[in-house]
């Protein structure tokens, strides 16, 4: 297979929805080093169209252009969630091979809970655990190495160490000041924003109050989705970063 292809300054974050990347989102567009762009291919199947930077995109091939377009001006940084299945980047080798792909995990009985306290409807596949080691499969095979996973446990419990190792995996500086933030809903999270309500309320990575376990252990429905998908999780945090 051939690794020779050039690198992109494209940095992505995959995460199965509930799972804290927003957060790690709003820390980067804190660092203010590239262009921060949310959720690009999760809007652009969920409403048909997204706005990635100045450009209107239709599909997921055209995120993936615009995102490439946009590298050659500035770095960008993307995150995206894994509710959705993505076929057209799945079949993008070169974006798989070109990007610096990276994962953020979180246990899926506690992404499961916080889920289903938004979306009642939540289907098993939407959880997206087996979706984001998809992902997470084809980076691998594309670009020969095993991709960054940060397990979001670890942010929260040291937030300094964990973006720390994450920045030398990725080869960007680290930035301390970057993991305070004033709290707010920023207008990129307009379209989605009961999602991100939590997230407006902090000013750094902080852990809130839950019993999701619990919740989810009494569901005899959501039991079966944290079943399926605990072996996904599993696989992806043993290859998560030990900061």
């Amino acid at each position: 297979m051939d690794h020779t292809s050039e690198r992109i300054p494209v940095l992505a974050l995959w995460s199965a929805p509930r799972s804290r990347s927003t957060a790690f989102a709003r820390m980067m567009a804190e660092r203010d080093d590239r262009v921060v762009v949310h959720e690009p291919f999760s809007q652009v199947v969920d409403f048909g169209e997204v706005k990635v930077g100045e450009e209107l995109a239709r599909s997921e091939q055209d995120v993936l252009a615009t995102l490439r377009a946009m590298a050659t001006r500035k770095p960008v940084f993307f995150k995206d969630t894994t509710d959705f299945h993505y076929p057209a980047l799945l079949a993008d080798e070169e974006f798989l091979r070109a990007a610096t792909h990276t994962f953020i995990i979180r246990h899926p009985a506690e992404a499961i809970a916080s889920h289903y306290k938004l979306n009642p409807e939540l289907g098993r596949d939407e959880v997206g655990f087996a979706w984001l080691h998809e992902i997470f499969t084809a980076v691998r095979e594309a670009t020969g190495s095993t991709p960054v996973v940060i397990d979001s446990d670890d942010l929260l419990d040291r937030p300094a160490e964990t973006v720390r190792a994450y920045c030398t995996a990725v080869g960007i500086p680290f930035l301390p000041d970057a993991l305070n933030w004033q709290p707010g809903m920023r207008s990129e999270w307009q379209a989605t924003s009961r999602w991100h309500e939590s997230t407006s309320q902090t000013a750094g990575f902080t852990r809130g109050s839950g019993r999701g376990a619990e919740v989810v252990e009494a569901n005899p429905v959501l039991r079966g989705y944290r079943d399926y998908h605990l072996p996904y999780y599993e696989e992806l945090r043993a290859a998560a970063l030990r900061p």
